[in-house]
């Protein structure tokens, strides 16, 4: 299964984040964390140094990474959800890089994963919808896995 610090690993490699950069983008979703901190959270699981980064954390991490390439929002810091679903992580990643729906598709191709309009679009609908879908590990892996063939440039 994904997890959070592997969710963070994947963000910073893919857009090549210094530490102080990361505890900015903490700070600006309205966490204020420290390298210390910062490092136990890069850890993977089953280093001794590795504590799994809460989800009110990640989403604190995740609204920064908006902030910083959308700008802040008219009603101030949001609050970080002390529950974060696959579904919200994609949200978030859709949101903070500006992604419409035939981008992601085309990320997600990077990865030889495909997926059409409809289903994607079920992935971003409120819960309570009947035609929403739960966004299951390996289709957030697959995004990620995209996102570092979209955007790192060797």
């Amino acid at each position: 299964a994904i997890n959070n610090n592997d969710i963070l690993r994947r963000v910073r490699y893919v857009f090549d984040f210094s530490d102080p950069m990361m505890l900015s983008l903490f700070k600006l979703g309205g966490y204020e964390g420290s390298k210390a901190e910062l490092i136990t959270w890069l850890a993977r699981e089953g280093e001794a140094n590795f504590v799994l980064c809460e989800d009110v954390n990640l989403a604190s991490f995740l609204n920064g990474l908006i902030i910083k390439n959308r700008g802040p929002s008219d009603d101030g810091t949001p609050e970080p959800e002390t529950f974060l679903s696959n579904n919200s992580v994609f949200r978030k990643l859709k949101i903070a890089l500006s992604l419409q729906a035939d981008e992601i598709i085309l990320i997600l191709k990077l990865s030889e994963f495909t997926m059409s309009k409809h289903e994607l679009s079920a992935l971003f609908r409120r819960p309570d919808h009947k035609n929403y879908r739960q966004c299951l590990d390996q289709v957030l892996r697959n995004f990620l896995d995209g996102m570092e063939k979209h955007y790192r440039k060797n």
